[in-house]
């Protein structure tokens, strides 16, 4: 943060702490303008970070995709709430995104991924949530795909599949890839695809 920038915290509540915790901020801020600006109250949702993986394989160019219902699509009303996503968890303590990666990968899709590429850190809802996912790819032989996936005691119900990776980015960018994460993944994944094309010759 450059040095003439400022957070000032006031107060900091927790109006609410379950299986996630909502925390209620109050701060002051260096504005763009000049000088601090007035008190803001801002809540945000703190459900801990995450890693995710797009599984690729080099010698077919496909990638291992999920599909699996949301809750949060369904309160959003879309008509189907059966997403297309790619592999990620919740870090646990203790872990590492690597550690989060591989153990999910074989959980949610039943394949390993091997010689992980970090591909970025990014925050996906910071205007309400603490959440930052750190993304990576992943080589993985993808020949034997498929079925259904996930922890039953979780009440889990992942189908894995492989596509083509210029077909996952057509979904992307028609819109039949409309989870966040799975849609940013897929293109950090294609804009370094020489990168590891030439890595895993």
């Amino acid at each position: 943060m450059p040095d003439d920038r400022k957070v000032e915290l006031i107060r900091k509540e927790t109006p609410f702490q379950g299986y996630f915790r909502v925390d209620r901020y109050h701060v002051r801020h260096s504005q763009f303008r000049g000088g601090m600006g007035p008190e803001i109250s801002r809540e945000v949702f703190e459900r801990g970070h995450a890693g995710a993986v797009v599984p690729y394989d080099p010698r077919t160019n496909e990638i291992v995709l999920i599909e699996q219902f949301r809750a949060g699509a369904l309160a959003a009303n879309d008509p189907d709430p059966w997403l297309v996503e790619i592999v990620a968890g919740i870090i646990e303590p203790g872990e590492t995104p690597e550690n989060v990666v591989e153990r999910e990968t074989m959980e949610e899709a039943g394949v390993s991924v091997f010689d992980l590429i970090p591909l970025g850190k990014h925050y996906m809802t910071p205007g309400g949530s603490s959440e930052s996912i750190a993304f990576f790819a992943g080589r993985c032989d993808a020949t034997s795909v498929g079925g259904v996936h996930g922890l039953i005691s979780e009440g889990e119900d992942i189908r894995a599949f492989t596509l083509p990776l210029p077909d996952a980015v057509d979904m992307v960018l028609d819109n039949r890839i409309r989870n966040a994460t799975a849609a940013l993944g897929v293109m950090l994944l294609q804009a370094r695809l020489e990168d590891l094309r030439r890595r895993w010759r």
